[in-house]
């Protein structure tokens, strides 16, 4: 099944997509990526959803990848006498360790690093930011604040610390749990959540020992202040938008998200955009103008993939949602102006061999009539720096690897295809042509550039690149390397 874009569709599973039938619907709609939130249902539940995408997998015969996305430390304030109470502007409202019920006047907030992190004029948002708290005085275990702006506060309410690097770690107990069990699964994504700083990235890969590819969560502003050196150590990155947008003013997640999503291409890292993307369709049929107008923004960035969340997964349209994203896609992408600004973007990443050969690939592709670029590659590089360039043309990544297929599938433009082992390079032209007419990309008329690296099977060693035909009798014939 071939998509008509490059741009991929991460859908989140849940109650709304939780059988066979749908969650295939939802790959034939368009769906490439499925997401397990480990924050909701348990480990049985995780492990039935991943046993039926891996069965749509074998029955369509095309890789599928899965992004388990961990909880994180959730951060919440505790109970009150009446459930719920109403704080007004301008009046004293204090957190403190006392586990007594909470009143008009004050909550527990059962997280000493928060109050060892705080200080005077912090603000602590509560309620994704309905509520805004500012810190007149504080120490380890409570904090007087001035309530900013006002509202119902209730139970088990969600805080957030902008202004501070928390001394907590990304990784709960809870999460280490997961994080084990969903690699053991054979998830290819690990999405890490409220990730400040590389070391957070660093611990979590310690604990896969290889089983799947980090993918860091941009959700608080201290990731966005340490992005850098965040990317470095990730795999991948997530910009989840919604908490982003409750820790900083609204007004600055756009150009953020715009500079992530660059600063990730140059890296030839993949970059997926997420949070409320269709929100709307959750509860309704058909998306809002401005709904799609964002996910068009995404699209014209040149990011790697758009999220659904809710809407797939507890929503009452979760395929027409991946429809709708689909066909915006698609639309974006046979848009002129999609290319201008694609084209106008790319940077110039030639530094090295490699750089220089999935550079030379493209630019033989678009000025000629080359219908695909094949790119043999064991550990995925190979493939992900001939996706940096963004070409006209379409991309077969071909692996003997099936892990490195699956985790490619989030990759722009990828089209994975599982390969048997090949030892020399005329073997990887052979596989690549019969790919390419097998899949749809060309016809036994057509050309196509092979890339590979020779010696086969080390990985980030890209340095060939050939013009094949795709009739197998002209390369016999031709010189037999």
């Amino acid at each position: 099944m071939r998509r008509l874009r490059n741009v991929k569709i991460v859908a989140t599973l849940g109650p709304a997509s939780n059988d066979y039938d749908t969650i295939r619907a939802l790959f034939e709609a368009g769906a490439d990526v499925f997401r397990l939130n480990m924050s909701h249902g348990d480990h049985g539940e995780i492990a039935a959803r991943h046993a039926m995408i891996r069965k749509i997998e074998n029955d369509v015969g095309r890789p599928i990848a899965i992004l388990a996305d961990l909880q994180g430390p959730k951060l919440r304030v505790g109970v009150f006498a009446k459930g719920e109470e109403d704080l007004i502007v301008g009046q004293d409202f204090r957190l403190d360790l006392d586990k007594a019920e909470g009143d008009n006047t004050r909550v527990c907030l059962p997280h000493t690093e928060i109050f060892a992190a705080l200080e005077p004029g912090s603000s602590l948002l509560v309620n994704d930011g309905k509520i805004r708290l500012k810190v007149k005085d504080c120490g380890a275990d409570f904090a007087n604040c001035e309530v900013t702006v006002g509202g119902t506060i209730s139970n088990r309410k969600g805080v957030n610390v902008p202004d501070v690097v928390l001394p907590l770690a990304a990784l709960s107990e809870k999460d280490r749990k997961d994080l084990d069990f969903v690699c053991d699964l054979g998830v290819d994504w690990l999405a890490l959540s409220f990730v400040q700083r590389p070391e957070d990235v660093i611990e979590a890969r310690d604990l896969t020992y290889g089983r799947a590819a980090i993918l860091s969560k941009i959700e608080k502003p201290a990731a966005v202040t340490n992005f850098d050196a965040i990317l470095k150590v990730s795999d991948g990155i997530m910009v989840a938008r919604g908490d982003l947008g409750v820790e900083l003013p609204v007004q600055n997640v756009p150009p953020i998200q715009k500079r992530l999503v660059r600063k990730c291409r140059a890296a030839a890292k993949p970059v997926i955009v997420a949070t409320q993307m269709l929100e709307s369709m959750i509860e309704s049929p058909m998306p809002t103008r401005a709904e799609v107008s964002d996910v068009a923004a995404a699209i014209y960035e040149g990011a790697d993939a758009v999220m659904l969340s809710a809407e797939s997964a507890a929503g009452s349209f979760p395929i027409e949602a991946v429809k709708t994203m689909n066909a915006v896609a698609i639309e974006v992408e046979s848009d002129p102006t999609y290319r201008e600004v694609i084209d106008a973007s790319r940077g110039g990443h030639k530094e090295t061999v490699a750089d220089a050969i999935v550079s030379a690939a493209r630019e033989i592709a678009e000025t000629t009539e080359i219908k695909a670029i094949c790119c043999f590659t064991q550990s995925g590089a190979t493939a992900s720096l001939v996706a940096r360039e963004r070409p006209r043309v379409p991309i077969l990544a071909m692996t003997h690897v099936v892990g490195t297929a699956r985790r490619l599938v989030l990759t722009w433009g990828l089209h994975c295809v599982i390969s048997a082992p090949v030892d020399r390079f005329k073997g990887a032209v052979v596989a690549s042509t019969r790919a390419a007419v097998a899949e749809g990309f060309a016809t036994r008329e057509d050309l196509i550039v092979v890339t590979a690296g020779v010696p086969f099977n080390i990985p980030g060693t890209t340095n060939i690149l050939r013009v094949a035909p795709c009739d197998e009798r002209l390369i016999f014939a031709g010189d037999p390397e």
